[in-house]
């Protein structure tokens, strides 16, 4: 019996981790409320003062066409992975040095999981 109880806490605990590793899309769309200023997303999104962030994991940085982006963005050359994405929302110009992009991060990685799950949710 004693070997079934650490099982059974582990069976119960590691549906929480796994949610905690993803991300919860709603508390990231709380979150996105600091992105939305500049940034839509959504079946009508645009760009604003930001890209549209629709279908933005899997796609080439700089290349949307409804917004005129920096040059070192342009010439950026990656894809927006989930992994790229992570280390852009910590610090933007740590990824992409001379982007446009006024914001200096989010410092907390559990925000930052949230957005990316919200942000999955508009994925297509």
């Amino acid at each position: 019996m004693r070997v079934l109880t650490p099982i059974a806490l582990l069976l119960c605990v590691l549906p929480a981790f796994v949610q905690a590793a993803t991300g919860d899309p709603l508390a990231g769309r709380a979150a996105f409320a600091k992105c939305a200023s500049c940034h839509a997303v959504g079946p009508s999104a645009r760009a604003g003062f930001g890209p549209q962030l629709t279908n933005v994991i899997g796609r080439k940085a700089g290349s949307t066409a409804d917004f005129k982006y920096s040059p070192a963005m342009s010439a950026a050359g990656f894809t927006w992975t989930e992994d790229k994405l992570r280390a852009f929302l910590k610090a933007p110009s740590d990824v992409v040095p001379g982007n446009k992009m006024r914001f200096w991060g989010i410092g907390s990685d559990k925000q930052i999981d949230d957005i990316l799950a919200y942000l999955r949710t508009f994925q297509q």
